[in-house]
């Protein structure tokens, strides 16, 4: 049993990333159905695809308003989110760890959600606006839930997971160094991308295209963490005191709940409860009022220990 635990957490990023439905939950399956399709010999990639498949699947499902279509939904969405769990963890265990698998990784939980937003917005276009509003009008939701859902997705959803998984890359940066993290940056990803012939890479330099524009955006929405980064690879380069890399865990750990919040688990369980009490619009409120102000609340709070952080070792 031991064996199998010490197993189950080296699976694990790291244990200062990881939340507690995570750990508790979630990895514990994912890590089972890593072990069946290793022993399968099945690439992560694959279990990646079966991910996406199950997502789509969900939004299907939550087209219908009945109660059995909607558990079966959250079921599907829940087996889905066990497959994304279980994909990392198999990379990990496997070695095999692709930029190709992270990219896919990424895209998967965008089109559940894109799925998922797409069938609600299909199964409430014409019904009835909630609260008998404008019920004498007969009027309906009509374009305004599409408004919402664009709103939603775009302004919020994508923003917040955008800046969750940059905290969390550059809290694992300082946790375990270059190798133990996935933080990448713009230039670096252009200079690939411009490196590359286009006969034979054509779709690896639209990915290289649009994973740098996707590392931009996290760059623009942190100009205190580029300045502190910026001057710590100057003075410092690979080798950066074990006193500073402390120092920024302490002010980021904190933070992590928030990466995790801004992720998938609560943004899923209020989609769950949204559409088990028959009002899925709620959860694209609850996106643009509840999580934005959560999002806005982490990056002030990062921001600001990094503003600190580089005033006081820039002074040194």
């Amino acid at each position: 049993m031991s064996g199998e635990k010490k197993g189950l957490e080296a699976s694990f990023k790291s244990m200062d990333t990881e939340e507690f439905l995570d750990i508790h939950f979630n990895r514990p399956i994912g890590y089972v159905w890593a072990l069946f399709f290793q022993r399968l010999g099945v690439h992560p990639n694959v279990v990646t695809i079966l991910s996406i498949i199950l997502g789509i699947g969900a939004a299907v499902m939550f087209y219908y308003p009945d109660m059995t279509h909607t558990i079966i939904g959250i079921l599907l969405l829940m087996w889905a989110n066990h497959y994304d769990s279980c994909d990392g963890q198999l990379a990990r265990m496997t070695g095999k760890k692709t930029r190709w698998g992270r990219m896919l990784d990424g895209f998967a939980g965008d089109i559940w959600f894109f799925s998922i937003y797409f069938a609600i917005c299909l199964r409430l276009t014409d019904q009835p606006l909630p609260f008998h509003i404008g019920a004498e009008q007969g009027w309906t939701w009509g374009i305004f839930i599409w408004l919402l859902a664009l709103v939603s997705g775009t302004v919020c959803h994508s923003k917040q997971c955008t800046l969750a998984d940059y905290y969390r890359n550059i809290h694992l940066f300082f946790l375990k160094g270059k190798a133990g993290s996935e933080l990448d940056n713009f230039r670096q990803q252009r200079e690939i991308m411009h490196s590359l012939p286009w006969k034979g890479n054509f779709w690896w330099k639209m990915f290289l295209y649009f994973y740098g524009n996707y590392t931009r955006q996290q760059e623009q929405m942190t100009p205190n963490f580029q300045r502190f980064y910026t001057f710590v690879q100057q003075k410092y380069g690979e080798d950066i005191p074990q006193d500073l890399r402390d120092e920024f865990r302490k002010g980021s750990l904190p933070l992590m709940k928030y990466t995790n919040i801004l992720t998938f688990n609560t943004r899923a369980i209020a989609l769950y409860i949204s559409l088990l009490i028959g009002e899925p619009w709620l959860y694209f409120v609850f996106e643009i009022v509840v999580m934005t102000l959560l999002f806005v609340y982490m990056h002030r709070r990062h921001e600001a220990m990094c503003a600190a952080l580089y005033a006081k070792y820039a002074d040194k």
